[in-house]
């Protein structure tokens, strides 16, 4: 099997302190858990074994045209302004090694495969198992992990790659997501070890 590592989220707005979302949780839990430190461990393994890292961005275009103003998740977005591409906002953070060699997809829902090239340039690689890790494990991720494991790709959940709003949130969606996913610490996956 060949596995590519895919990172969702990890932008300014959602995990940094000074984000638009901070008052959600995540910046908080991420810093608690060390989850930053934990993906940049899990980066140089990947890269060491050639397997693919692949960055997701959620966010609009500064006038908004793809925003889904009915949605409860993403509609106050163009009102305060948050989630625009081109800005620090959907930048990734900047404590993550991040390299020009690495795939970037920008999406516009919850979703990573949603209008997005994510589906084709796994298919060019040959990529049939997809660890995965994000913020926000019970939203994201979770979209992901039941998206891939219905296109018939392997999922594996790294767990310690994952933050969530709350403690809570984070289990509830790691104990959902094992019902579609193999969910593991990334020290314990074979293929970054």
């Amino acid at each position: 099997m060949k596995s590519a590592l895919i990172l969702i989220d990890f932008i300014n707005e959602i995990v940094d302190e000074k984000g638009k979302f901070a008052g959600k949780g995540y910046p908080t839990f991420v810093k608690t858990h060390g989850v930053l430190e934990n993906v940049n461990a899990a980066i140089a393994k990947a890269r060491a074994k050639d397997i693919p890292v692949i960055f997701v961005c959620v966010g609009f275009s500064p006038d908004y045209r793809e925003w889904p103003e009915s949605s409860p998740l993403f509609g106050a977005a163009k009102k305060f302004g948050a989630l625009q591409l081109g800005a620090w906002a959907t930048e990734i953070h900047e404590s993550l090694n991040r390299t020009d060699t690495d795939f970037l997809i920008i999406k516009h829902r919850v979703s990573v495969f949603y209008a997005t090239s994510l589906e084709a340039i796994l298919r060019t690689l040959k990529v049939d198992a997809l660890l995965l890790g994000g913020v926000a494990t019970d939203i994201a991720v979770q979209s992901a992990a039941r998206e891939a494991h219905d296109r018939d790709y392997r999922v594996v959940v790294l767990e310690d790659l994952c933050g969530a709003g709350s403690e809570d949130d984070h289990v509830q969606g790691l104990r959902l997501l094992a019902k579609v996913a193999i969910v593991a610490k990334s020290t314990e996956v074979p293929d970054l070890n």
